[in-house]
């Protein structure tokens, strides 16, 4: 968990580059990979943490998010505060939480 959590805090952080056209590209597609990257921190929080509260836990991420993006604003390294990025975040941390329990439920 918190090697992923710097993983993911230096994916965040880092210096923009320019894109390249890749055929796998679309348009959206860093949103899929906020929503996915957020859905795996969610899952992987939850299993770290298995009794935190729903409230705690959307707080918790959601303070994250919010705090990673006002950086990427703040920080100048062609990176950009966006609130798509936050909403595509908090959907993958509900879809993480959510795919938690059950996965929890399913298989325990």
């Amino acid at each position: 968990m918190p090697i992923y959590w710097a993983f993911l805090t230096y994916m965040l952080l880092k210096p923009g580059e320019e894109n390249h056209e890749y055929w796998f590209m679309f348009n959206g597609i860093d949103k899929l990979l906020h929503l996915s990257i957020f859905a795996a921190l969610g899952l992987c929080f939850m299993a770290a943490f298995p009794k935190t509260r729903f409230y705690y836990f959307i707080q918790i991420i959601l303070i994250y998010a919010f705090l990673t993006e006002i950086l990427q604003e703040e920080m100048g390294l062609g990176r950009s505060m966006e609130t798509l990025d936050v909403v595509a975040d908090t959907i993958g941390c509900l879809l993480g939480y959510f795919a938690y329990k059950v996965l929890i439920k399913r298989f325990l």
